[in-house]
């Protein structure tokens, strides 16, 4: 018997990340600048695809949307209008991203019936609350490493664009270390912060990281965390395939 798999495309604004599940298997993760029909094409020739889902921030254009729409398999795009495997209980879902509750349901996925805190490091920082009832609560939206240390440079008169990094410094001896010291460690008081705030809050929270700017901070964390950089990913699949299921 032919292995049924599902293709997740999951597009950013700075990038496009495609990955292959057999079931709940993930088998292929790649990156790539921007998703096209042609990339599309490659994976449906190498992969036995029997459904697709679209994840993306940004517009696709009209022929690789067409190309999607117009294969012999199940095609899907994430809305606010799109069933989910979870309650959702956010006031304004058409502005709620779309990252933001699929790394909700991955999580829930991975741990139901349990209060989480899904904490997703990118562009900005996400913290979002899933509750025992597998219901998404809302969260809050923070600036990420990149906007912090741009915000510093653009908005003063003198104070140079320092790059992103992991540092031990506890204190700069001259600019640059004195802004990635404060821009970083601030990130991870913020982190540490919530977290004990919510633990609080929520009994027996379990906390996910995931995002590509989590990376500096899992082993300086105190707390006990799970880290899944596919988070998002994983959510994706599992909303496709409740959505074939329907």
């Amino acid at each position: 018997m032919q292995k049924s798999m599902n293709l997740i495309i999951d597009h950013g604004n700075s990038a496009v990340k495609i990955a292959i599940f057999e079931q709940d298997r993930l088998l292929v993760v790649e990156r790539y600048p921007l998703l096209t029909a042609t990339i599309v094409a490659d994976f449906m020739s190498r992969f036995p695809v029997k459904a697709i889902i679209l994840c993306s921030v940004i517009s696709i254009d009209l022929h690789t949307k067409q190309y999607l729409q117009n294969l012999p398999v199940y095609f899907t795009e994430l809305t606010h209008h799109t069933p989910l495997p979870i309650k959702n209980e956010y006031e304004t879902p058409d502005t709620l991203g779309k990252d933001r509750i699929a790394a909700a349901v991955g999580a829930n996925w991975l741990l139901p019936n349990a209060n989480l805190l899904i904490i997703d490091a990118g562009t900005a920082i996400t913290y979002d609350l899933v509750s025992s009832e597998n219901t998404f609560l809302g969260g809050t939206i923070s600036p990420g490493a990149q906007i912090r240390f741009r915000a510093l440079h653009e908005f003063t008169g003198k104070l140079p664009l320092a790059e992103e990094k992991s540092t031990d410094l506890l204190i700069g001896k001259n600019t640059i270390d004195a802004i990635t010291v404060g821009v970083m460690q601030g990130i991870e008081f913020e982190i540490e912060g919530y977290i004990t705030l919510f633990m609080q809050k929520y009994p027996n929270l379990s906390v996910f990281l995931t995002g590509r700017g989590s990376i500096p901070f899992v082993a300086k964390l105190k707390n006990p965390i799970f880290v899944e950089l596919n988070l998002v990913l994983i959510g994706l699949n599992r909303i496709l395939t409740y959505n074939v299921q329907l």
